[in-house]
C-alpha cells in the first residue's frame, strides 16, 4: 500500500508539477511571463463576462427575460 501512495507522489512532484516549480524559478527573473498563466485566465475570464452581458443585454431588450420574482416555484 506504500508503493502505491510513493508512485502518486512521484507521478505529481516528478513528472506533473514540474512546469510550476519552472515558472516559480522563472518568476526570480521575469515576473510577467512567470504569471502568464493567470493573465491568460483573468483576460478569458473578462472576455466571457463581457459576452455574458451583452447577450443579457439583449435578452432583456427583446423583453424575453422573466424578472418576475415568483418565476420560480421555490421563490414563493
Amino acid at each position: 500500500m506504500r508503493a502505491f501512495f510513493e508512485a502518486i507522489q512521484s507521478l505529481f512532484v516528478d513528472f506533473l508539477f514540474k512546469p510550476l516549480d519552472w515558472l516559480r524559478a522563472l518568476e526570480l527573473d521575469n515576473w510577467w511571463l512567470a504569471n502568464i498563466v493567470s493573465w491568460t485566465l483573468m483576460v478569458v475570464c473578462a472576455r466571457y463576462v463581457i459576452y455574458w452581458c451583452k447577450e443579457l443585454q439583449k435578452h432583456q431588450k427583446n423583453n424575453e427575460e422573466n424578472q418576475d420574482t415568483t418565476a420560480h416555484s421555490f421563490l414563493k
